[in-house]
């Protein structure tokens, strides 16, 4: 029993001791039952890795759940606080404010959240907390055989757990990530703690299983040899999907046009271009707010629970990106409506224009570029993690804009046509010079290689070459004056960004 009174700088820990473990999956059955786990899903699990070669070889066991950071890059990003972290350190949820909109998944390095599909609410491992507070060790602790699951206070030299974290050999998965990990592994082989250590078995046929390897599963184990230099055979794990599908890719395209479309000509306008002015009046305004209004509800679509989209504003969590990009995009969407309203029922568009550009410009730029640091709050996902991506998110927001644009302004001001084809044509060249230097820039670690892979040559290949196709279509038709040019370079825009964001979600974590 242990003690249920919290005491002053009480951390709760756990160790997994790998030299006891027998591979049994008895904590992962409990787990199941005392939480009441559905099928598909799990809190815990114990992977398999074949280590060496026969007659020499062995089975290597790791035991995989959440690793109760302590600083819990989960908690950072998610909107509503439903991921958060206890006085005693443990990292609990909350269903009831959950929005489902797996922020969380996206940036836990270890893949140990998912999404509840009786509920639609994220889960995790969390100690068992409520076992703890009524001074009982965890399920998986209390029905391990070999005694191999210890639960304690870190912080306590008598316990236990804090004796073998402060006096033995102990490991912790992605120290890199530097989000402390207060789960330990004593005596666990290094194959089973990084998860592109083994290979993966051919056809990907896993012990009891085989796993999905198309659509939006993520499949375990490295594609082609492991990064250990051990001869390692990932034999059984536990498969995964990736969080964001294709209508995050698609939102981003849509929000680079609400972005594009008011940020394009305002610039201009400072330039002096004729057109720009034109556009400023009420166009520009009304298709930016059109396509704002897309992306919000390509953004409530993805959610798992859209009926709570309100807390994000109701009970903001203002660390995570996606509660400030949602602010950002509100207060975006009022200047351009105002904009676009007083014109339409005014006659003194020059100071609407005066007034409201610098505003519009600003909000539209932060609203084009706010994903970067989204994307980038996601520690799980090292192709992200890209100091290019600011800059490029601004190209393509420009680029979609003067694109969208371009037909208006054939119509409404044909003198300025010309500079609006030279833009596009400019800006695609250079959405295509920035798409080299990602790929070319040396990619420090063995994930976002892997995620590089994916994206050129890998599952991802096709949405990825036809967007470098589309985008070359656009900018010789452009030449010839065709509307062809237009639809390839969106068509484009959206195939590599498709690309970009299911590659960076493909390379498996646990």
């Amino acid at each position: 029993m242990l003690g249920a009174e919290s005491e002053a700088g009480l951390e709760w820990a756990k160790v997994v001791d790998h030299e006891s473990c027998i591979g049994c999956h008895a904590c992962t059955t409990a787990c199941k039952s005392e939480n009441e786990v559905p099928l598909s899903v799990t809190r815990t699990y114990v992977k398999y890795v074949d280590v060496g070669v026969f007659p020499q070889a062995r089975r290597a066991f790791q035991v995989t759940r959440c690793n109760q950071c302590a600083e819990p890059p989960c908690a950072e990003a998610c909107p509503t606080a439903a991921m958060f972290q206890r006085d005693d350190g443990i990292v609990d949820f909350d269903k009831s404010i959950c929005i489902g909109c797996k922020a969380c998944i996206a940036a836990c390095p270890y893949d140990a959240i998912f999404i509840n599909p009786e509920d639609h609410s994220a889960e995790k491992c969390n100690f068992c907390a409520h076992r703890l507070d009524m001074g009982l060790e965890p399920a998986c602790v209390v029905v391990c055989p070999t005694e191999a699951i210890l639960v304690g206070d870190i912080n306590d030299p008598s316990a236990r757990v804090a004796q073998m974290v402060n006096r033995e050999p102990v490991s912790v998965r992605r120290p890199e990530k530097e989000t402390g990990p207060k789960l330990f592994y004593r005596g666990a082989h290094q194959t089973t703690l990084d998860p592109l250590a083994a290979r993966r078995p051919e056809g990907d046929l896993f012990m009891w299983s085989q796993q999905l390897s198309g659509g939006h599963h993520v499949v375990a184990g490295h594609p082609e040899h492991g990064t250990s230099a051990a001869s390692a055979l990932l034999s059984y794990d536990v498969p995964h999907t990736a969080p964001w599908d294709w209508r995050v890719s698609l939102y981003t395209l849509t929000k680079g046009i609400a972005a594009g479309a008011y940020m394009t000509p305002a610039l201009l306008a400072v330039a002096g271009i004729k057109g720009a002015f034109a556009l400023l009046d009420w166009i520009a305004p009304v298709i930016a707010l059109f396509f704002l209004t897309i992306t919000g509800g390509l953004l409530l679509w993805d959610l798992e629970h859209p009926q709570r989209f309100f807390l994000i504003f109701t009970r903001p969590q203002w660390r995570s990106w996606l509660v400030r990009g949602a602010f950002i995009i509100g207060a975006y969407g009022l200047v351009l409506a105002a904009h676009a309203g007083l014109n339409l029922v005014g006659n003194r568009p020059d100071q609407v224009i005066a007034y409201a550009a610098p505003f519009g410009a600003v909000l539209a730029a932060l609203t084009a570029v706010y994903t970067a640091y989204l994307f980038a709050q996601a520690k799980a996902r090292d192709l992200w993690q890209n100091p290019l991506l600011p800059p490029h998110l601004i190209v393509q927001a420009l680029l979609a804009g003067a694109v969208v644009l371009l037909p208006v302004v054939e119509y409404v001001e044909p003198g300025s046509a010309n500079t609006f084809f030279y833009l596009v044509g400019g800006l695609n060249l250079l959405h295509l010079l920035l798409i080299a230097g990602e790929l070319t820039l040396t990619h420090t670690t063995a994930h976002a290689r892997l995620a590089a892979t994916e994206m050129t040559r890998g599952r991802y290949r096709l949405w990825f070459w036809s967007g470098i196709a589309l985008t070359a279509i656009g900018v010789l038709a452009l030449w010839t004056g065709s509307q062809v040019a237009l639809v390839a370079t969106l068509g484009g825009l959206f195939a590599f960004e498709h690309a970009y964001v299911q590659a960076g979600q493909a390379v498996p974590l646990a």
